[in-house]
Parts: C-alpha cells; structure tokens; sequence
C-alpha cells in the first residue's frame, strides 16, 4: 500500500482533468488491504469510505479534485478454479486488473463470453458497477459473485451475481461508496466459436450475416477494428486520446418512439434487460453537432465519433467546462429528438460545492 496526500488526479484518468486528492491510496498487493480499512479509520475516517479508482478511463475529477480518499486498485491476477476438463470455466480475478487483458486471456484460452468486449479500457473491478457491455454481451452475462468488503458493517462479503442489482450500465454500486470490490469470479463456456454476432458493424467488419459465429479471436478482431474507426480504442487516435469513450447512456425509449426512429434509419437495439435502446451518438449527430466542432472552450466533438474530448489544459479545458459541454449536448438533444440523455461518466470530487 502506498499513501500520498495532496497526489494530482488528472495524470491518472483518461481526460487529464481535474485537481488533487487529499488522499490518495493505491493498492498493488491484495494482502494490504487491512491496511487500507485501517487508514480509512483512522486519519482520513472523517471522510468515510474511499472512492475507488481503476484506470480513470470513465471518470471526470471536480478542477478543486476531491477531499474524500481515492482508493485506487492495482492489484492483478487471475486464478482458474476448475480442472481442465470443466465446462463452464470459473475464473477469479483482481479488480485491478485490467479488462482488455482478461478478454485477450480467455480468448487464448478458448473460453466464449467476453470476446465481444475486446478494447473496452478500465479495470475488471470496474465492470460490474456499470454492467459494463458492447456489441450484444455484457459482464451481467458470466459474473457469478464479487468478493468486496462492506464499509457499513466491516466485513468481507461475497455477493452472488443476481443480489448486484446489474442492469443496463449500472448495479447497486453504482453512485455508491457502501462496498470496495476486490475480486471477482466468472464463468465462461468453452468454444472455438464466438456468441452470435448480433451488430451490423461487427458482422460488415466480418463479411458475415447477422447471426454468424465465428473464431473467437476474430470476432474479438473485427469488434476491436470497429472500435478503433469511431475512436473508441485508446492510443489509436493523438487527436482524441483524452477521452472518457461514451460519455452518455444509450438511452431507453418507447415503442412509439422506437417506431419513429427506426422510419428514420436509427439504430435501435433490444438488450438484456428486455429494454429499447437508441445510439446516443446517432442523437448527437441529428442534433446537428459535427465532428470535430467545439462545444464549449477546450472541449469538442471527436474527430472520429459523435462524443466528446478535451484539449490540452493550456487551451482552457478544465472539469467544469467538461461538465458543461455535457449539459449542452443533452439539452440540444432533448430538444432536438425528444429523447433525454444522461451521463455515462463517473463525476469523482466535490461537485456538490460551489464552482
């Protein structure tokens, strides 16, 4: 464990926004942990439990950052619990670990149910809080529990899958303080071939119909070059690497309203949770926003999607102007589409004081 007060945020999130923790812990050993909870008692108790943080890659810190501790997790691994002849699979693994190395070590291991996730940033103990997902897959699909420890009664608890509250981009975790998750476990099915390919771009990618399965490591392949074209990759683009990726929800709509926007050619999507979903880009750009455009000073449309980037600090980005450009973009929308956006972003510091 190692402790630095007063440590910059911007330097460890995608955006590079944003101002100091007054606390910062990170935590590479699982073993430390006790430490953590002891610290949290003791000298930064005042601020109750720690907010976490992964990889910063869907986090915007408040320009004053943030006088709560910032617990970031560093800890890696994975453990296989099953014999080699075990189907489904049960993996365990650290929530520091990072997501695209977990995809990219079941696809190796022919193991079928994170294939469609390749090239999503962040780490694992980051995906079930927002039930991460793309292209027709989410965690909700193969997590069985969490192991997380419970600030409100102070014990190490396991929680199965179904008591998470997962839905579409979120769970109980989210928006919430209450439970640090330290590992989590999965299982995945063995297969050669990849769930069926249930997105246009991916199946145009492969050349395949709507329906296909193919090779596992192509299918992470195609997703991964998908992905890379709308700028969604980070380092594939100098122009737009400070980016949260989505900074808003596909938003749910209504069967008049998917009606309506499917004459117009939108991409309406049914997911898991048996809603009806619209592109929040494709509403971005019928909101007439244009790529490569500013929004507000030092944030614009991406060169390469209909989100958002910051520039450099020096040409005047900063959280608040962030924050700005999101409130912009949804009230356009609204009004422009009649459909309401909300933020995809995790808002990490005091944003409830003043600005």
């Amino acid at each position: 464990m190692h402790v630095t007060h007063g440590a910059p945020l911007a330097p460890l999130t995608t955006l590079g926004l944003g101002g100091p923790a007054a606390t910062l812990v990170e935590l590479a050993d699982p073993a430390d942990f006790p430490e953590v909870v002891a610290l949290v008692a003791g000298e930064a108790g005042r601020a109750g439990p720690p907010v976490c943080l992964g990889a910063g890659s869907n986090t915007l810190v408040h320009d004053s950052g943030c006088s709560t501790p910032v617990l970031r997790m560093a800890t890696r691994g994975i453990r296989f619990l099953d014999g080699p002849r075990a189907d489904p699979v049960r993996i365990e693994v650290q929530a520091g670990h990072a997501l695209a190395d977990l995809v990219e070590a079941t696809v190796a291991e022919g193991l079928r149910g994170m294939e469609m996730l390749t090239g999503i940033p962040g780490t694992v103990g980051a995906t079930p809080v927002q039930n991460v997902g793309a292209y027709g897959q989410e965690i909700s699909d193969s997590l069985v529990a969490v192991r997380a420890w419970d600030w409100r009664t102070r014990r190490h608890v396991t929680l199965a899958a179904a008591e998470c509250g997962l839905g579409h981009r979120t769970s109980m975790f989210k928006r919430s303080r209450r439970w640090t998750l330290l590992g989590l476990v999965f299982a995945l099915r063995r297969s050669p071939l990849s769930a069926p390919v249930g997105y246009r771009q991916v199946a145009a990618e492969l050349d395949v119909p709507l329906g296909s399965s193919v090779p596992l490591a192509e299918a992470a392949r195609a997703v991964l070059s998908v992905r890379r074209g709308k700028g969604m990759v980070l380092g594939c683009s100098a122009a737009d690497e400070r980016s949260v990726g989505s900074v808003f929800l596909s938003p749910e709509i209504s069967p008049a309203q998917a009606e309506r926007l499917r004459a117009r050619d939108a991409p309406v999507n049914s997911f898991p949770d048996g809603s009806t979903r619209v592109s929040a880009s494709w509403l971005i750009r019928e909101a007439g926003f244009e790529l490569r455009r500013p929004v507000t000073p030092g944030v614009r449309v991406s060169s390469l999607h209909y989100t958002l980037v910051a520039e450099e600090p020096t040409d005047g980005a900063g959280a608040a102007r962030f924050r700005a450009a999101v409130e912009i973009v949804r009230r356009r929308v609204e009004g422009r589409t009649g459909v309401r956006l909300s933020p995809e972003i995790d808002f990490l510091g005091d944003w409830d004081r003043a600005q």
